[in-house]
């Protein structure tokens, strides 16, 4: 009996999160699936058209370029802020005065909002007054349109996506700080130098976190959407930064194409899983985890 009673009084604790999961997450996923075959546009009932969705998919062309986009974005962006931030991380845990300063100094980015970020960002790449190419011109270096050339566009959103990489960073900070420090002494005597420590002590003893942060940016460069949406509204010039999560939030809330819109997220949802599994299954021989 009060196996039971402690069973009900547990189930209560839990009674908000379980409601909670059941209504902001499980029935929307739930009705998006369903929706995905269906001609929705919220204004009308739901009309069962079968796979119709998911096979103009395959033939609507914005939809290729915006997937070619964001897949593009996430191959240069990921690499290079998992780098960044790596290498910032080690220069954060060494024992200089005032480093509890410099951490913060370069965590701070990763707080400040989307939107006053890209409006911050506008100012600073500004092809013809930006801070930037005002820098970039006094050194005699040339000074690119960032904000409208399609061959630029892309890569200056991989440039903010590596400063603001204050959140990776903090995480590989406390990887590093579990790292024994008799492993680098074992290393000094059999004569590694600091290049030696880091890849085959360091790096190894990290990956977990390396394999972690790596998935979670890949999730994140998938899902981009506020930066360019307010930098490059419609995905200007010529749909060079149209993301594909701005291609979805245009179809289902500016041509109220819900069913459409719904197959684009579960489309997306299957890429991004299938990346997660390949990235999972790549690293099975390089992460070490301890103990194991």
């Amino acid at each position: 009996m009060n196996t039971r009673r402690e069973q009900l009084v547990g189930v209560l604790f839990a009674l908000p999160w379980i409601l909670g999961f059941t209504i902001f997450l499980a029935y929307p996923l739930v009705t998006s699936f369903y929706y995905s075959f269906t001609s929705f546009s919220v204004l009308r009932p739901p009309h069962w058209i079968g796979t119709s969705n998911y096979r103009e998919l395959i033939k609507d062309d914005v939809f290729h370029q915006s997937l070619k986009n964001t897949l593009t974005y996430a191959a240069a962006s990921v690499p290079l802020a998992t780098v960044f931030a790596i290498l910032l991380a080690m220069l954060l845990n060494t024992k200089a005065k005032g480093m509890a300063f410099y951490r913060t100094i370069f965590y701070i980015p990763s707080l400040v909002p989307m939107v006053a970020l890209g409006v911050l960002w506008l100012w600073i790449f500004n092809g013809h007054y930006g801070l930037l190419n005002e820098g970039l011109g006094k050194v005699g270096l040339p000074t690119p349109p960032w904000l409208t050339d399609p061959a630029w566009t892309k890569w200056t959103l991989v440039l903010i996506s590596v400063w603001g990489t204050g959140n990776a960073m903090v995480i590989y900070l406390a990887g590093l700080q579990d790292v024994p420090q008799s492993l680098y002494e074992a290393a000094e005597i059999d004569g590694a130098k600091a290049i030696g420590k880091t890849w085959h002590v360091t790096i190894p003893m990290i990956s977990p976190v390396i394999l972690f942060n790596v998935i979670m940016g890949l999730i994140g460069a998938m899902q981009t959407f506020a930066l360019p949406y307010v930098m490059f509204p419609g995905g200007q010039p010529a749909r060079s930064t149209y993301f594909f999560s701005m291609y979805l939030y245009d179809t289902a809330f500016q041509f109220q194409r819900m069913g459409y819109a719904s197959a684009m997220g579960w489309v997306m949802f299957a890429i991004t899983l299938s990346l997660t599994l390949i990235a999972l299954k790549l690293s099975s021989k390089h992460v070490h985890y301890e103990g194991g």
